[in-house]
């Protein structure tokens, strides 16, 4: 990508507008990857659209039973899922989407940045209410663990079980200012030299060698990846982490909460905020197949798991 087209995504998705022109002519942006109409998935699952309040979510569903929500993180979209979910499938109506700015979820006009994830919160629970009028199931994982989070705290009514795998509610470590300062050197350094060696240095830092190695390869056209990156590192790397949780109200719906952490993910800051906000409400973390990404490095094992999981609780 040419540095000229580099800049003009960054400026568009700082600006929270939905497109830019890139050489050759593609437009992408924020959201910019054929949301609006059915399409199908990877794996032959037709996608729709659900039209929220300030945009157009793109999802999914797999397989039968009680409906299931994936709630993606940094990535964004519930591409990251679909091996985990061929095994969850035979258990679970298994909804996957792409969080709005990401991928196939387009934005709508302007963006309440201020309150950005009680957005994503108000999406997902937009999201389970149009797909199924019986109480339902919320997996989130990273970015998407603090949004099921903060669904917990606003609304927990339609949602029975909670499972947020590894939410990087930093503020709770003891160290926790060294990491929000950490991730504002992480965007200066975006800004500075591109997504690429900040990327790398967040996954050196924050990811096992299992996460790292299971990655995907970047598609040929990295144009999506990069706008997705984009989108993450204007909208999340710095706020997400740094967000309050509310301990009183998670405190007073424990009951559906169950935090994970990764077997193989100890020490790193997601998994040790994990720990420290079970503790802080009295309960004790179920641990699930892998690192911080264990549904891709092990996803037979970690659909395995979570069903354990969730057919206890």
């Amino acid at each position: 990508m040419q540095d000229h087209s580099r800049r003009d995504v960054l400026k568009a998705t700082a600006a929270g507008t939905a497109t830019v022109a890139l050489a050759g002519g593609t437009a992408v942006g924020a959201g910019l990857l054929g949301a609006g109409t059915a399409s199908a998935s990877s794996d032959g699952a037709r996608g729709n659209v659900l039209e929220v309040p300030g945009a157009a979510l793109y999802y999914e569903t797999h397989g039968r039973g009680p409906l299931l929500l994936m709630i993606p993180g940094a990535g964004g979209t519930g591409d990251g899922f679909i091996e985990v979910t061929r095994y969850l499938a035979a258990r679970y109506t298994v909804v996957l989407y792409d969080r709005r700015g990401f991928s196939r979820s387009q934005l709508r006009g302007a963006q309440d940045y201020a309150h950005h994830l009680a957005t994503d919160a108000d999406d997902a629970r937009r999201l389970i209410e149009y797909l199924s009028s019986e109480p339902s199931f919320v997996f989130g994982s990273s970015d998407g663990a603090m949004v099921a989070l903060e669904m917990l705290t606003l609304d927990p009514s339609r949602v029975c079980t909670f499972v947020p795998y590894e939410p990087p509610a930093v503020t709770l470590l003891p160290d926790g200012r060294a990491w929000l300062d950490f991730y504002s050197s992480l965007y200066d350094l975006y800004r500075r030299a591109g997504t690429a060696p900040a990327q790398q240095l967040f996954d050196e830092r924050d990811l096992t060698p299992s996460d790292r190695a299971s990655r995907p390869p970047a598609p040929p056209n990295g144009t999506p990846i990069l706008v997705n990156q984009t989108y993450w590192f204007e909208r999340e790397l710095r706020q997400y982490p740094a967000f309050p949780l509310d301990l009183d109200a998670l405190a007073r719906s424990a009951g559906r909460l169950v935090l994970a952490v990764g077997s193989e993910s100890g020490g790193l800051p997601a998994h040790e905020s994990t720990v420290q906000l079970a503790r802080r409400l009295g309960l004790a973390p179920v641990t699930v197949p892998g690192g911080h990404l264990g549904y891709l490095s092990q996803p037979a094992e970690f659909a395995r798991r979570l069903i354990e999981i969730l057919a206890r609780a």
